[in-house]
């Protein structure tokens, strides 16, 4: 291992801290650009509460809603014009990760006078690296993507049919305020994709990643088995609120940082699946849902002692032996049928999804992230075809 960390977000957890809002914004500016969805917020009482607790700590609010699933760069754009518009100096992100990755990049690109699409990675030649960002405060409504205290986000451009990301620093929230109260109102199936999304993001790190990471291992193995253990919880009580705080400190765990430390490990599947959404607009977890366990089939067998212990940690399995590619491949069988039972799609036909474009999302994939020899990079490496073939698995 050989790696720096460091993750400068302040973490306010707990039920009823959305009423500490106002006094955390005060901190950082005095009128507050409030990001939210497509009013799931509103409906529920949260936003009201929220601008109250704003405007009690003397912060001014104005507003940019309907932020999309697969938030859109259009959206951005929007969101960067109404705080130059309204004068606004601090972001706050109301909602799920789509909102708040949409939250960190309007916060740099309303200091930036080109296109914000320029700070995606999308296969240009020259990406501009933001130096400025406003100071962004995440307030998740959702447990899934953990974009309430790390760097990343993740950008869809409508009109070229690419999904595509943005991590540096200098995008991390300043500050998250977690209260587990405002996500008992999620759907049963977003409760679902959510655990998805979190046990995939440790499951990506996990698995492409060096050997000899332990520490990293067990963080991944433990909070992958909390969230088997809560999330169908979750599911089942919307209600039960501290099912839904495991589940919310769950998914923030796991994108962190502190199981990906080390690991130099990519995301393939997130990269195959952001294609794919980028094309079908589902929703994200549902297309990790789908691919995932075909990838884990195909990885199973060039990494087998990895899946081993994966299955056997894990899901308790007895292996033969660190090679017993039966065990490997039993252990993926019942994390699939984990994702089944709490109700997400594991194949493509599930969605109204052919096979008519399987090529074109392998292809536009490495547009966005090539080895440089026409590969994915992952463990193994992929070629068009194994990504096809994987695609074609899962249908």
């Amino acid at each position: 291992m050989n790696f720096e960390f460091q993750n400068p977000t302040r973490i306010i957890f707990g039920a009823g801290n959305l009423a500490r809002l106002g006094d955390v914004v005060g901190e950082y500016g005095k009128k507050a650009l409030v990001v939210t969805g497509g009013g799931s917020v509103k409906r529920s009482g949260v936003f009201d509460r929220a601008v109250e607790s704003l405007k009690a700590a003397g912060i001014a609010v104005a507003e940019c809603s309907g932020v999309e699933p697969n938030p859109r760069i259009t959206s951005v754009a929007r969101g960067a014009e109404t705080v130059r518009a309204e004068g606004c100096d601090v972001i706050v992100a109301l909602g799920g990760g789509s909102v708040m990755d949409a939250s960190k990049v309007i916060s740099a690109a309303a200091l930036y006078d080109g296109d914000p699409w320029d700070m995606i990675l999308h296969g240009q030649e020259n990406v501009y690296v933001p130096t400025e960002a406003l100071p962004v405060i995440t307030v998740p409504t959702i447990a899934a993507t953990g974009s309430e205290t790390n760097c990343g986000a993740v950008i869809t451009n409508e009109e070229t049919k690419v999904k595509s990301f943005i991590q540096i620093p200098l995008l991390y929230p300043k500050v998250a305020v977690m209260d587990p109260e405002l996500t008992v109102s999620v759907p049963r199936d977003q409760t679902a994709y959510g655990v998805c999304d979190l046990i995939t993001h440790l499951t990506e790190s996990y698995l492409n990643g060096i050997d000899n990471t332990p520490i990293q291992d067990r963080l991944a193995e433990g909070v992958i088995q909390t969230a088997m253990e809560w999330g169908p919880r979750a599911i089942a009580d919307g209600g039960d609120v501290e099912a839904r705080a495991q589940i919310q400190w769950a998914a923030s765990v796991a994108l962190i940082g502190w199981a990906q430390i080390g690991t130099d490990a990519p995301y393939p599947v997130h990269m195959m699946e952001h294609t794919v959404s980028a094309y079908h607009d589902i929703t994200h977890a549902a297309g990790l849902a789908i691919i995932n366990p075909a990838w884990m089939r195909f990885a199973a067998r060039s990494n087998t002692a990895k899946y081993v212990q994966f299955a056997e940690r894990v899901f308790g399995l007895k292996a033969k032996g660190a090679d017993d590619l039966d065990c490997a491949l039993e252990g993926i069988d019942k994390f699939e049928a984990f994702l089944k039972s709490i109700g997400c799609p594991t194949r493509f036909s599930e969605l109204g999804i052919g096979d008519e474009l399987f090529e074109t999302y392998a292809r536009d994939t490495l547009k966005i992230v090539s080895d440089g020899k026409g590969n994915l990079p992952g463990r193994p490496v992929m070629s068009v075809e194994d990504m096809i073939g994987i695609f074609r698995s899962a249908l």
